[in-house]
């Protein structure tokens, strides 16, 4: 089969899913239609938002399908109509059978995780929180469960000691793009087929949590490291500066661990506490070891560098994170 005359239907919603379709798109494969998730409002005026997907789909011309639900009569029945021969999901929903069992090459998905691990919502964020020392992506056929179906190709990639997931998710993004195409080539011509995954006690990777983000500067301060470069730049870990009945939110955007001084009264001194020359130098005590902070936002404000930062934050050692 040549590949302008397999008909593929592409489902995906945030920025993640728009590099794969353009590689397709690029790549000269039919895309007979794009599924995404409805417009919802968003921010302070609560203006429809049109998903990343979207916008890309409406850029291309490309045939648009929005479900409320994917078991609606009349979605089915569209989505029938189209006649593909392969599905693609990227960053999508839970599709039900009626749907993914659908077209006769089937349905494969891209995830970014080396499955068996981190099967969920946030693999790549979770990755960089556990301190793993590689992640990548993984294609593989969906059935009844999340994650779980037979495993097509993977594409592995180290991470870096001051990875964060922005750096990790755009790598991903693009390591995914060349992966659903080498996936849909093999399927097309018969020479890809899934092997079961094989798993004992594989790492979740659930939805992201408002406590999560929130910093307990009684943790581990490596662990504390971990967890802002695993959620920076987006949602971001938060904690608030207290001085008396003052309080100022903030987030926090970098850091690195360090030891405890041990010296003087720091090493005495409760977790949140803070040390700083007042000029380039922040560090939190945390339940073990120090934080030093390196980029921060106050709620209102721009990101800064600490050094910028302190520059209009007066006595910090006066004030204490909670």
């Amino acid at each position: 089969m040549e590949k302008e005359s397999l008909r593929i239907v592409y489902m995906g919603t945030p920025e993640f899913a728009v590099a794969p379709l353009e590689s397709l798109l690029d790549n000269g494969y039919n895309v007979v239609g794009v599924v995404t998730v409805p417009d919802k409002p968003a921010g302070r005026g609560q203006r429809l938002g049109e998903s990343a997907v979207k916008l890309f789909a409406k850029e291309r011309g490309l045939n648009l399908l929005q479900p409320p639900l994917l078991r609606d009569p009349d979605f089915l029945a569209s989505l029938e109509a189209l006649k593909a021969d392969l599905f693609i999901v990227v960053a999508f929903r839970m599709l039900p059978k009626v749907v993914w069992s659908m077209p006769r090459l089937g349905t494969f998905n891209l995830h970014g995780s080396l499955l068996p691990q981190y099967r969920g919502a946030a693999p790549i964020n979770w990755a960089i929180i556990n301190g793993e020392s590689s992640s990548g992506v993984t294609t593989f056929m969906i059935d009844e469960e999340i994650d779980t179906g037979g495993i097509l190709l993977q594409r592995e990639t180290p991470i870096a000691p001051d990875e964060t997931v922005g750096t990790l998710y755009d790598r991903l993004m693009h390591m995914g793009a060349k992966l659903v195409l080498e996936t849909v080539e093999g399927l097309m011509e018969g020479t890809l087929k899934p092997h079961p995954q094989k798993a004992e006690n594989p790492k979740p990777a659930p939805k992201l949590t408002k406590e999560l983000s929130h910093i307990n500067w009684e943790s581990n301060a490596l662990e504390l490291e971990r967890l802002i470069r695993g959620l920076s730049p987006y949602p971001g870990t938060f904690t608030t500066l207290v001085k008396g009945n003052q309080t100022v939110n903030v987030k926090i955007f970098g850091a690195k661990a360090l030891e405890a001084s041990g010296e003087g009264s720091a090493s005495k001194a409760l977790p949140g506490s803070i040390i700083s020359n007042g000029k380039s130098s922040l560090k939190v005590v945390c339940g073990e070891g120090e934080l030093e902070i390196l980029e921060i936002q106050m709620a209102g404000k721009r990101r800064m560098k600490i050094s910028e930062f302190l520059l209009g934050f007066r006595n910090p050692e006066e004030y204490i994170f909670k």
